[in-house]
């Protein structure tokens, strides 16, 4: 699944190609994908002539400002955006296309078929579902110790399942949970109420640091992850511990082994996460 340094990529990406671009048509091949307005010819309408004039992220979501909307999108396990010319043959798994005034398109791609889509009125996005229910970026003042340390430290829940939560922090995944908890020294199934103050203070400092340098590199390809412009990420040349089973760690030499914590496949040193 993206994760949160994909998306901000996935992004980046985008505004280089398709800010000002004004919509004269919108395709929808799979209506699930659209979960606000439930209407799909709603949709359409609401988009058509509306200019995209900013592309922001919270989290894993990607935002589109446009004229008098927001589009909320999620890419969930493998939903991909890229940008065609009209004449360029639409492959299988489009689900979504946009054609601008230009001619190019904006096409969304997802063979999973799990990703979604809110269109909802401009400057209340983030006062309903889905983004209501989130917690603080990462990037946002809002992801401020204190109030962190008072989220985990109550909690009897693994460190693991907490940093998951998205409604603690917003945009860590499964990969970059196992990095920080390895830079941090943390065992994954280590309960909230037994972290130090100390401890959680590592973790909140190497969450924002493995996601910056993951962001860096242009996110992690795990599977089929590519950004928008058909690019792969370079982090999994960084990766300390997640997919690096029997590999050996890179700062003690120690066997790297997989575990599962919370149902979810977890990668752990046993000697640098004792």
């Amino acid at each position: 699944m993206p994760e949160l340094p994909e998306v901000e990529t996935v992004r980046k990406t985008l505004s280089e190609l398709v800010l000002k671009k004004k919509i004269v048509k919108v395709e929808v091949f799979w209506e699930n994908i659209i979960k606000q307005p439930a209407d799909v010819d709603q949709f359409k309408d609401m988009l058509i002539g509306q200019s995209i004039n900013e592309i922001g992220r919270k989290g894993k979501f990607l935002l589109f400002g446009l004229d008098d909307y927001t589009i909320i999108s999620h890419l969930r396990m493998e939903g991909k955006y890229g940008v065609f010319q009209e004449k360029d043959p639409v492959v299988n798994h489009t689900h979504v296309l946009f054609t601008f005034s230009d001619g190019s398109e904006l096409r969304y791609n997802d063979v999973r078929k799990f990703g979604t889509m809110h269109v909802v009125e401009k400057g209340k996005e983030f006062s309903q579902k889905p983004l209501n229910q989130l917690g603080p970026d990462p990037f946002s003042p809002d992801f401020n110790f204190s109030v962190f340390y008072k989220k985990v430290h109550k909690s009897e829940r693994t460190i693991k399942s907490i940093l998951l939560d998205q409604s603690v922090i917003a945009g860590l995944g499964n990969i970059y949970v196992d990095e920080t908890l390895f830079k941090a020294g943390i065992h994954p199934e280590k309960k909230g109420t037994e972290l130090s103050e100390q401890e959680v203070k590592n973790i909140h400092y190497f969450a924002v640091e493995t996601l910056e340098q993951a962001i860096a590199q242009g996110g992690t390809t795990i599977r089929s992850y590519v950004n928008s412009q058909g690019q792969i990420g370079m982090f999994q040349q960084e990766l300390f511990v997640y997919g690096q089973e029997k590999e050996p760690c890179k700062k003690c030499g120690g066997p790297i082994i997989k575990m599962k914590v919370g149902g979810r496949g977890t990668h752990i040193c046993l000697s640098c996460q004792k």
